[in-house]
């Protein structure tokens, strides 16, 4: 037998549907929490071509390469599985830039 909190007497069916808005709440907070925007994507951009500048004089142009590169591969693997799961042209594009520099709103 299930306890509930509400007693003996609880509906298990109100029960759920209470859980599953409670649970539909905190994804949405989540999500909003986590959502990124443009101007921290271009800052996000900027700060990899600030820092793979930086890397590049300091360490050699080959490791600001890599710092640059790594940035591009991960954007351009991004575009693919955005274009893999649909979406196409400037949304594809746009989103893809999104997930790849709008880090930067944590900065």
């Amino acid at each position: 037998m299930t306890q509930w909190p509400e007693g003996p007497a609880a509906d298990p069916e109100r029960a759920r549907e209470r859980y599953d808005s409670d649970i539909r709440a905190v994804r949405r907070d989540l999500r909003e929490a986590a959502r990124a925007d443009l101007p921290a994507a271009h800052f996000g951009l900027g700060t990899v071509v600030v820092v793979s500048t930086v890397v590049g004089r300091l360490a050699g142009p080959v490791a600001g390469a890599l710092v640059a590169g790594a940035f591009a591969a991960l954007f351009l693997v991004t575009l693919a599985v955005m274009r893999l799961r649909g979406a196409r042209g400037r949304e594809a594009t746009r989103r893809a830039y999104l997930f790849s520099f709008g880090w930067a709103n944590w900065i």
